[in-house]
């Protein structure tokens, strides 16, 4: 097993959790994630300590707006099986949950937005396969290399 540090993009529409959000709260579990590529990183790769870079989407300027750490290892989803929830899934029980989240600790907000078009004029440097600017790539949970974390840092 690796000890290496991993990284990731994590999704989030600021109007549902921000960074500003996180960084309120301190930690918060990364619920809703309904993909099944997406939770897989999550269970299968995600370790304490990694890091995250928190993506603001569906919004009028999106672009990376802060970092935060991978503060669990990851365990079911509580929101799939509350039947009042938008995240309910009934086909999940408690013997099998179908959906696993993370925590998420604030690490920091970026002195600016890095704005997905600023971002796209870097695609041959980032890498054909980099999830965010793949066309057709909807994952909200996707894995950052080392190489492709420091030039988006950079853009900072």
């Amino acid at each position: 097993m690796s000890t290496r540090k991993r990284y990731w993009m994590m999704k989030s529409e600021p109007d549902a959790f921000s960074i500003d959000d996180l960084a309120r709260v301190g930690t918060e579990p990364w619920n809703g994630v309904r993909n099944y590529q997406a939770r897989n990183f999550m269970r299968d790769g995600m370790r304490i300590g990694d890091g995250v870079m928190l993506y603001h989407s569906n919004c009028k300027v999106p672009g990376i707006a802060g970092l935060a750490t991978v503060a669990s290892a990851a365990y079911p989803d509580s929101t799939q099986f509350d039947s009042k929830s938008h995240y309910y899934d009934p086909k999940a029980t408690q013997e099998t949950p179908r959906w696993f989240l993370v925590d998420v600790a604030f690490e920091r907000k970026l002195k600016r937005l890095i704005p997905l078009e600023e971002i796209k004029q870097h695609t041959d440097e980032l890498g054909e396969g980099f999830a965010l600017t793949a066309r057709g790539s909807r994952l909200s949970v996707f894995p950052v290399t080392a190489a492709q974390w420091k030039l988006l840092l950079s853009l900072e």
